[in-house]
């Protein structure tokens, strides 16, 4: 990770790590955890922008030559 270079913010972050780390050929693993997201009246930030910004990111760096 010390070697990546992160251009992304907000809601780019962790799909600019996931398509690097992916092309680097690392093993990414998931693990279960238990969340109870807010709601919008709790103060929900995130919309179905983030979601095209997501599949935008992934797909800018996805796709992208490797430096």
């Amino acid at each position: 990770l010390q070697g990546l270079t992160i251009e992304e913010n907000r809601f780019g972050f962790e799909p600019e790590i996931t398509a690097k780390l992916a092309k680097m050929k690392c093993s990414i693993y998931e693990v279960g955890i238990s969340y109870s997201g807010r709601t919008y009246e709790e103060g929900k930030k995130i919309g179905w922008k983030d979601g095209f910004r997501a599949i935008f990111v992934i797909l800018k760096y996805g796709l992208a030559k490797r430096k």
